[in-house]
Formats: C-alpha cells, structure tokens, sequence
C-alpha cells in the first residue's frame, strides 16, 4: 500500500506548493578541520548537493582552515577523490551517480585553504588577512560562517580566539553584516560541562550567533514530524494521553565502534546519543504546536518539552555492552576485544530508558528509548501505541486478543509511515484481522542526493535556528540524564557484555516495559518487506 492514491511520486497528487527556496544571500563560509572525516563525508557533499540544485550564494568564499600543511588544490582535489567514491556505493552518505563538473568546478573556483593551529593567536590574524582579501575580490559584503568541524575540546578555543581577532563582531542591525558560528555535537559531556561550555561561548557571542547543530534534524523525514502534527487535523485530538498508551523511540545500528574505541570508551552510548538525537526525536513528537513557524515560537516549545521532562532515577534506565555475534551475516568481535577498548570495560554499547513527561498532554503516558550498536538491523522509527478500544463488541472476541492500533513514523531506511489497524475477515462470521496501511517516500517523490546536512547548511547561512538548540535546552537535556551518568560511572556491571552482537539488546531492557503493563513489549527490530503488508 505504498503508493496508497496510485499518483508515482506525487505529480498530480500535490496542491500548490510555495516559491521554492532562494540562494542565500553573499557570505563567507570558514571550515575548521577541513581535512576531517566529517568535511570529507558530509559538509563537503552537502555543498556541492546544494550547489546543484543552485542554493548556494552566487558571491560566495569558503575556506578550509586545518593544522596540516597543503595546498588549496590539493585540498580541493581530495574533496573532489572522496565525491567520486560515492558514486555507485550504496553504503555511501551521498547517493550520487556522477559528478556534474560544471557545477564542482563553479563551487571550486570560491574555494581556498589556510593552514594553521586552532591555538595559536597568530593564525586567526593570518585568517582575517586571507578572509578579508577574499571578501573584497568576491563581495561577500562581510558576512560570516565559522563552522566548528572539529574535536569538541576546541570549541571553546576557537570561539574565544575569533573573538580576540575581532572575526566574530555582530551589531545584529538591519543591513549589518552578521557573523555566525556552527558548533557539532558533543556540546558537552555532562550538565556541569555544558554550562561551562556555554557560559565561554556566550561571553564572546549572542544565542542568536550561535548554531548548536544535530545531523538528526535535517533528515527529511524527522522535519516531517511537524507537518504530520500541525498540517493535518485529523491527529491532534487524538495525540495525548487520553488516546495513546505509550511511545516506543528506536535507534537501532548495526555498525560498532569502528575504530573510534578512544572516543567511545570517554562517551558511550548514552552521552553519545540521548541528549541531542534521541530527545530531538522526542521532542518532534511531544511538543506543543506553537503559535507560529518562526524559529523561537518553535524553540519555545522546545524547551517547555524538556524541561517538563522527569530527572531520569537509577532504575528508569538499563545498559548494555554487545558481545561477539554476527551482524548482516558476517562475525563481529565483542566490544572489549574493539582496538583501544579496555579489557574490563563498563562503557555501555546500548541503552533503555523509561521517562516521563509531566505535563497536561503527556502525564501518565510512558515512553521507551532505546539506542545500540551491533543490533539486528539499522532502524529508527517512532511508533506510537493507541490504547485499545474500552469493550470488545465483536462476538467470540475478547480484548486481550486484539493487537493493538500502531501509528509508525520511520526515520531510516525506508523512510515513511505507517498505520496498523484492524478490519473485518472476509468470510461468513465477523472476525477482525490486522492490516496495514502504508506512505513511503520512495514511492510518493523523487530521491534526490542528500547526506541530511543540506537544509542545515542553508538554514545557517539564510539565519534560520528552528533545527538548532538553544542554550537553556542543552543544559535541560543533559539535567534529564545527568544522575544516570553519575550512577553508572560509579558502578561496574558484572553481566557486561549481556548482550550478542546481532541481537535486540540485553532482557533488563524488556523488563523496562514488562513491569510497567504486562502487555508491553519492544517492537521487533526490524526493517518490513516491500510487500508486508501485515
């Protein structure tokens, strides 16, 4: 039921859309760690997808700024190395099948290098020398985009240091040029850690400077959240806890650590994943509708959500470590046997979690978390059990047999939704049998090249912060899981690792929602067929 009006990708199906999006208007864009895996793999793309549907400025500079010495063609020329491996690989971030070099050669031509250390003070002024030389030849009228792609610990440095250099001066009048300032996850490492960080980024910047980003957010189908909410009617009488049982939120990787055993055995899991993709999820679908699509009407709600979030308690969340197994048929080795893992490692691989909204809507109505690494599939998906109906009014049928109606928002792969219900049997007698109704994306538009960075990107650059968090909605976020941290940092498991690669999680996870309603469980994770229709 994918295609459930029979309109292919939407070409009679759709109203009358808005203009579409503009090119920004003139900036420069600054790239710390031009030479890093995130650049290579994701802004870089992004760009050029960008470029290729024609919203990047037409008076444009970028800069690449890294501590290795090279030239900017040959910075361009491994941008260019790593676009080419995309094509054709279907485990790429970027799915392209060609490069339009008309299009790379028009980005390449604004494109420069500079070389330097992030902790020197005389870089940033060899940084300004270049930026200005560049604004000047292509009329970038001055306005800014420092983009912070590095390890977190330079974060505050470098804020600092283009403050010192006068790179970051922001009068926010009307025709001023702006300066603007893109910081990656993680912002922080604990509630502590987070206030620190911000109380030194906005001692040289205004919040409206500052664009605190997660990749969750430019996901087509995690935007889609919102207009599945708030531009149809049909949802929001049902959408609280009169009429919803509990919410079930999966993360689901397949992938380990992947050589990054240094940065995981200081992260985890949690620290990892909870306080900015999973509760930027959360909030998508808890939220209150705002008064108006403008960026701090949304923020707004933001915030309201998390703070109405219960401070986690110890036995609100499980952990767990994966062990050898097998993932997509292939061995894989047990976390503590991953390079630069300690032996005896507590360092969780997984995480469950049971919390609780205390607010008119949500009160009463839990919702389960869980995120992993080395599980059965890759899967994130948002679904949404309605309660069952009060009495049974079918003949021979009783409550406890009826499954329950499903409302599934998938995020990754195959991304749609999906709807379960029940209908009547054909036959004689009257006896009910699930069925679902189904959208996918796939069938509804056109794919088009994205690595979820392009409508951030351009947010960025146009000043729009609805996709990014302000500062008092970190701190929230890190407030809600910060005794958790705190609880297991003290403690060791004895059962680590509970849980085999290629499986579903450790059993304390299922127990999270056993004990609530006997009734309960985790949906399977799973990616359905093409044709399931059950």
């Amino acid at each position: 039921m994918g295609d459930l009006m029979n309109h292919p990708h939407g070409e009679t199906a759709t109203p009358a859309q808005p203009a579409s999006a503009k090119p920004p208007g003139p900036c420069s864009i600054v790239i710390f760690g031009a030479g890093g895996d995130l650049t290579k793999r994701l802004l870089m793309p992004a760009l050029y997808n960008l470029a290729n549907t024609g919203l990047t400025p037409e008076k444009f500079v970028l800069i690449g700024a890294d501590i290795a010495k090279r030239s900017t063609d040959d910075w361009k020329a491994s941008l260019h190395k790593t676009l080419e491996s995309f094509i054709g690989d279907p485990n790429a971030e970027d799915q392209i099948k060609a490069i339009d070099e008309a299009n790379w050669s028009k980005l390449a031509a604004h494109m420069s290098y500079v070389q330097g250390d992030f902790t020197d003070a005389g870089f940033y002024q060899s940084l300004k020398t270049e930026l200005e030389s560049l604004e000047s030849q292509h009329g970038t009228g001055g306005n800014r985009l420092f983009y912070l792609a590095v390890a977190d610990r330079f974060f505050g440095t470098i804020v600092e240091h283009l403050g010192a250099a006068g790179l970051v001066e922001h009068k926010g009048d009307e025709g001023a040029p702006w300066r603007r300032v893109v910081i990656e996850k993680p912002f922080g490492h604990s509630l502590d850690s987070a206030k620190a960080l911000n109380a030194q980024v906005l001692a040289v910047l205004k919040e409206e400077q500052v664009y605190r980003i997660d990749h969750f957010l430019g996901k087509e189908t995690v935007q889609n959240i919102m207009a599945l909410r708030f531009g149809n009617g049909m949802f929001e009488p049902i959408w609280n806890r009169d009429r919803i049982d509990h919410v079930q939120i999966t993360v689901a990787e397949t992938v380990g650590v992947e050589g990054r055993g240094k940065f995981y055995e200081q992260t985890g899991a949690l620290r990892d994943m909870v306080p900015n993709h999973v509760f930027q999820l959360l909030a998508m679908v808890t939220m209150e509708p705002p008064v108006g699509f403008k960026p701090e009407a949304i923020r707004a709600k933001k915030y309201d959500l998390f703070a109405s979030i219960e401070t986690l308690a110890d036995d609100d969340a499980v952990r767990g470590q994966y062990g050898a197994g097998t993932v997509a048929g292939k061995p894989v080795i047990a976390y503590r046997d991953e390079p630069d893992v300690a032996k005896e490692s507590a360092v969780e691989t997984y995480v469950g979690m049971r919390l609780k909204i205390n607010n008119w809507r949500w009160a009463g109505v839990p919702f389960y978390i869980r995120t992993g690494k080395h599980m059965t599939c890759r899967m994130t998906e948002i679904a949404i059990q309605f309660k069952k109906a009060p009495l049974a009014a079918f003949q021979d049928t009783s409550l406890e047999t009826l499954p329950p109606n499903w409302l599934v928002l998938r995020i990754q792969p195959d991304e749609g939704i999906a709807l379960q219900f029940e209908v009547k049997r054909p036959g004689q007698s009257m006896r009910l049998a699930p069925a679902n109704m189904e959208f996918r994306y796939s069938d509804w538009f056109k794919p088009e090249p994205n690595v979820g960075y392009e409508t951030l990107l351009y947010d960025c650059m146009i000043g729009d912060q609805t996709l990014f968090q302000r500062a008092d909605m970190v701190e929230e976020t890190w407030r809600v899981v910060q005794g958790v941290i705190d609880h297991w940092g003290s403690t060791t498991p004895a059962d680590f690792p509970n849980y085999e690669s290629g499986g579903a999680g450790p059993a304390a996870s299922d127990a999270l929602l056993s004990h609530d309603d006997r009734t309960r469980h985790w949906r399977p994770v799973s990616v359905p067929a093409k044709d399931d229709r059950a």
